[in-house]
């Protein structure tokens, strides 16, 4: 059995569809204190930080388990997006991701008794779809406030999949956790059998 450190239900969903015993442990950290500190770095130095960081946490809580932490962040045009805090500002991230391409960044570390045993992240880049007002209102009309806990504003399982008109990158990395590598990591580890 393995820790999860987070409380997102994608990741949560992901370990139990793949087979893989678990308890969630959310880490508590101060997300955007971290990213703060790390200044001007590419989005995925920082989605990496940020998974190593939540791993490392609930790790010195968890005495001999290994805890898995992840976390995900959207970059587009050259801006970092997390969550939005509110709605307005849910519109605000859809109008401005409207006919671009996002890059989503998602990481993933495994730590065991305050010590980092593995890390790694992955990228899928999503093209947005031109969106009327109309249609980012009737959006958020049905998925707030589902969408309210992701990053980039939508949830590639359910009705998020409409914002985009093509997609680069495995579904895993969409969904906020490049789950191949951690269960190869894992089985290097000898957590799971090969």
């Amino acid at each position: 059995m393995i820790v999860l450190a987070s409380q997102s239900a994608s990741r949560r969903a992901m370990l139990e569809a793949a087979g893989i015993p678990f308890r969630a442990q959310p880490a508590d950290l101060d997300e955007r204190a971290v990213e703060q500190a790390m200044g001007d770095v590419a989005p995925g130095v920082i989605a990496l930080a940020l998974a190593e960081a939540k791993a490392l946490a609930v790790s010195a809580m968890a005495p001999g388990e290994i805890v898995l932490g992840s976390d995900s962040l959207v970059e587009c045009a050259g801006r970092r997006f997390d969550k939005p805090r509110d709605r307005a500002m849910a519109a605000e991230h859809l109008r401005f991701f409207s006919g671009r391409a996002m890059r989503l960044h998602s990481a993933a570390a495994l730590a065991r008794d305050g010590a980092l045993l593995w890390r790694d992240d992955a990228m899928a880049s999503l093209h947005v779809i031109d969106m009327s007002e109309q249609f980012i209102e009737d959006y958020l009309a049905a998925e707030w406030p589902a969408v309210a806990g992701c990053v980039g504003v939508f949830r590639i399982e359910g009705r998020g999949v409409q914002l985009f008109c093509e997609i680069e990158g495995d579904q895993f990395t969409v969904l906020g956790m490049p789950l191949l590598r951690v269960l190869g990591a894992l089985r290097e580890l000898g957590v799971l059998a090969r």
